[in-house]
């Protein structure tokens, strides 16, 4: 679960406390799990969810954009990273958690928990268009990211 966590937060200090607080929930709904589907998937929807809460709590601290501030960025066809690139897990997690809290979430959502646009925008507090805009720019930070990485080990996206 800390995993899981550490994906929503950029450091293990708001990834733990996220964590603990969430272990606190699942502690006290114990009695509200239904046993329809797997512990583990209500545990994470229970970690999910207390990493939406800590977001929205100090949302004050976050930048959206809007989507129509994208086009000034967009790559070429061949600056596009294959999602089939062989770099290490680590180097992929240290960029995602290096990413601003905004994008950071949109992108958990959409790419690891399967959230909708709408969805995200729902428990973000957030338009679908800003989420589109989030999810474009966190694909653009994670690429800007992996290019020298691919560079250097002479891998060709």
């Amino acid at each position: 679960m800390l995993g899981v966590c550490a994906r929503y937060s950029d450091n293990l200090a708001d990834a733990e406390d996220i964590l603990q607080e969430g272990f606190i929930k699942v502690f006290k709904k114990i009695g509200t799990f239904r046993g329809k589907g797997s512990f583990e998937g209500w545990m994470k929807r229970i970690m999910i969810n207390t990493a939406i809460n800590h977001y929205h709590s100090n949302l004050k601290h976050h930048y959206h954009l809007n989507i129509d501030d994208l086009y000034e960025d967009v790559p070429s066809d061949n600056e596009q990273i294959s999602t089939e690139t062989p770099i290490p897990k680590d180097v992929i997690m240290k960029h995602i958690q290096e990413m601003p809290e905004g994008y950071r979430f949109v992108f958990n959502m959409f790419v690891f928990e399967g959230f909708s646009h709408a969805d995200i925008a729902k428990n973000l507090g957030i338009s679908v268009n800003t989420s589109k805009t989030q999810l474009f720019k966190a694909r653009l930070f994670l690429q800007k990211k992996l290019k020298p990485y691919l560079q250097q080990n002479e891998i060709r996206p």
